[in-house]
């Protein structure tokens, strides 16, 4: 057994693991053209209907883990994103918003994974948890500013709530408080290693999605 994996947190050991898809779904050519004011709202519409999908499992998921000795440490109401989400899909798409409203392949399977996870692998749920909350908590505040500037949304308005974390007064402790508890996850080391390549999925399936919406809203040559 690997003897670094007992005295290395774990946070740091999925921060260095998932180093490259990390930087692979940062750097895509969607996200670079969406914040680069390259695309129109339409393409950040589209976006925002794909992570509606990818939520909506990531929390129906999580009703059934709050009692869990590994996730449930994990499920904390200020994090869920899903009523943010559709106030800005109604703002985005209309009241009806739901109508016509499809996945691309690849965030079908995304969350399809994700609620795999849920229902049978409560340790490999939080690899999705983590690499979805922690992020949005991050980088998510560019695609924020970005958004706000590029088409005019309210600041923190209709929009851009899905950003918007009203619950969490000090993000930076929050982040720091989250990572102490994936290094004191209920889980051994050979369990630990596993959340780690899970994580490590999660951005590729990520990743799969930022390729998918490349393909649906190219830039002209």
């Amino acid at each position: 057994m690997d003897a670094t994996a007992t005295v290395t947190p774990v946070s740091t050991l999925i921060r260095t693991a998932s180093h490259e898809q990390h930087t692979e779904a940062e750097t895509s050519t969607f996200m670079g053209d969406l914040l680069g004011g390259r695309l129109g709202v339409d393409a950040y519409t589209r976006y925002t209907e794909q992570l509606w999908f990818v939520y909506r499992a990531l929390e129906e998921g999580a009703e059934a883990l709050r009692n869990d000795p590994v996730a449930g440490p994990f499920i904390q109401s200020e994090l869920m994103r899903s009523t943010e989400l559709e106030r800005d899909l109604a703002h985005l798409r209309g009241e009806n918003w739901r109508e016509g409203l499809e996945p691309l392949p690849a965030t079908a399977a995304y969350a399809a994974r994700v609620t795999e996870c849920a229902r049978t692998w409560p340790a490999g749920y939080i690899a999705h948890h983590y690499t979805r909350y922690l992020g949005d908590l991050s980088g998510g505040q560019i695609i924020r500013d970005k958004a706000e500037k590029t088409w005019g949304f309210e600041r923190k308005g209709d929009g851009v709530r899905f950003y918007v974390f009203e619950e969490i007064g000090n993000p930076a402790a929050f982040k720091r408080n989250y990572r102490e508890l994936l290094d004191a996850v209920n889980a051994d080391d050979l369990e630990k290693q596993r959340i780690i390549e899970e994580c490590k999925r999660a951005f590729a399936l990520n990743t799969a999605v930022f390729r998918e919406l490349g393909e649906v809203f190219p830039l002209s040559a």
